[in-house]
């Protein structure tokens, strides 16, 4: 395949990745340009950081991994492309005053000090005041936060934000637990360390045994 052709589908390639993850560039040339040279740009890069490591990014197995990194990356980060509040505001009129616990909540997230994942559980409970949402509406609410660059104290603050703006419950509580690659992976290398954060509103922070209450749930 000569270099010209080779142009030609990467260029292809990168404009269909652009387009697909920011429809908005489909109304203006400008924006579109704009972003298929910041992923060229970000291409070379990663190229670069091959090279830089010691290998070749020529190699068979190298040669399309800029590429496949600015995907995944893309695909890490698509909660920035969203109002992740907004799977919250689909409510339903249920006479309910009792806690509202969704637990387990499985997220993946990228740590914005070495852009090494991190990983683990949410768990997030409310008491409804008049508002209730679907329980995959929480679970999606969680997912669009996580898909950030984040640190798990911010990711635990938002999650809960959303719940207190959109739903106006009489108390929210947010538990989550994480592993860090950043940690386990490198550094220290604590293979087996976790992280709990916590976040605290309303009822759960002025009555003890609200809080009670959820993390016994939890331990169920």
């Amino acid at each position: 395949m000569n270099t010209t052709r080779e142009s030609s589908i990467m260029m292809g390639k990168e404009h269909t990745l652009i387009t697909e993850n920011f429809p908005e560039t489909f109304d203006s040339p400008m924006k579109l340009n704009k972003k298929i040279h910041q992923a060229q740009h970000v291409m070379k890069a990663f190229k670069d950081l091959i090279d830089l490591c010691g290998d070749n990014p020529d190699r068979d197995g190298l040669q399309d991994t800029p590429y496949r990194v600015l995907k995944a990356f893309l695909e890490y980060t698509e909660g920035y492309r969203e109002d992740p509040s907004l799977y919250l505001e689909k409510t339903f009129d249920i006479d309910h005053q009792e806690l509202v616990l969704v637990k387990d909540i499985e997220f993946y997230s990228m740590c914005e000090h070495h852009f090494a994942p991190f990983f683990g559980v949410a768990h997030v409970g409310y008491i409804p005041n008049l508002k209730v949402t679907g329980l995959s509406k929480v679970a999606r609410m969680v997912e669009g936060y996580a898909r950030r660059f984040q640190v798990q104290e911010r990711l635990t603050t938002q999650i809960s934000e959303a719940i207190e703006k959109v739903l106006e419950p009489k108390g929210t509580m947010v538990v989550i637990e994480a592993r860090h690659m950043c940690m386990c992976g490198r550094g220290i290398k604590k293979s087996r360390a976790s992280t709990t954060t916590s976040s605290v509103r309303g009822i759960f922070a002025d009555k003890p045994d609200a809080r009670a209450e959820f993390i016994s749930l939890l331990n169920k």
